[in-house]
């Protein structure tokens, strides 16, 4: 019996990408990035207590994309299907006009699917992992996989470098500063943390969320009303680089969910030289 390598396998550029710790980064990024689409952002605050819940959340989405990616298929399917089922039953209304609109509209599934693999990519190559553009058109087309799974048909979805730019071009003016995305952001800068943590904890955050935010498009953070300057693009790139390899020296860098990916992959490269 063939072993289930998932929807992208130990070739793909999802693997490699991924495995990379420092892109907890751009996931923050992303959140910074999203709440920028007034319906997107009115979604999330309407349908969820994301004050209270911020770490168990933040730890579900990390948990889902490591399935999605490092999963076997059946896994990924599996999480698809319970995202979509929570999906399919949320509601909000728009902010500007009261209009009702479902969470799961494709058009804000493609927001938050686009902002979440350009973040990737691009935190990625800001660290320095070494991608090529060919790298990143096939890091593009791949994802497309897991952008079926939460309900997008993936011939809509962009697939290349060329194709995200075109997408960011035509929704930027849909774009704004509402007063949600300004809460949502403070709330990414400033959360909650734990007493006994706090001390520590607050200034390391403040850091990360600092550098997270540092590297959005210079025309994102101007529509947060800071600076778009060249400067805050090299200071990103520096700090992420400089954190990259804090993290690599760590003695423990991959997660269970890798560690079992690599397993099945182990077992597959020993079922093919048999």
């Amino acid at each position: 019996m063939t072993t289930d390598l998932g929807l992208f396998g130990p070739d793909s550029v999802s693997w490699r990408v991924h495995r990379e710790p420092v892109l907890w980064l751009a996931g923050l990024r992303a959140l910074y990035l999203q709440a920028l689409h007034p319906r997107a952002v009115a979604g999330v605050v309407q349908n969820s207590d994301f004050r209270r819940d911020c770490w168990p959340r933040l730890m579900r989405t990390a948990e889902y994309v490591g399935i999605v990616v490092y999963g076997t298929t059946e896994q990924a399917e599996k999480a698809g299907r319970r995202v979509r089922r929570i999906h399919d039953r949320l509601r909000a209304h728009d902010p500007a006009t009261g209009e009702e609109f479902r969470v799961d509209d494709p058009h804000l599934l493609r927001w938050v699917h686009v902002t979440e693999v350009e973040s990737f990519v691009s935190t990625a190559r800001r660290a320095r992992i070494g991608l090529t553009d060919a790298d990143v058109d096939r890091y593009y087309a791949e994802q497309t996989r897991a952008a079926a799974l939460v309900g997008l048909d993936p011939d809509t979805v962009p697939a290349s470098a060329a194709e995200v730019g075109e997408f960011y071009r035509s929704i930027r003016p849909e774009l704004r500063l509402t007063a949600e995305a300004r809460d949502v952001a403070r709330f990414l800068t400033v959360p909650p943390m734990p007493t006994k943590v706090v001390a520590v904890g607050r200034p390391a955050w403040l850091g990360l969320a600092t550098t997270a935010f540092a590297l959005l498009p210079r025309w994102a953070r101007r529509l947060y009303r800071l600076p778009g300057l060249p400067t805050t693009d090299v200071a990103a790139s520096l700090a992420i680089t400089g954190l990259r390899s804090v993290i690599n020296a760590l003695p423990v860098r991959d997660g269970p969910i890798y560690r079992e990916a690599m397993r099945r992959a182990e077992q597959a490269r020993g079922e093919v030289a048999a």
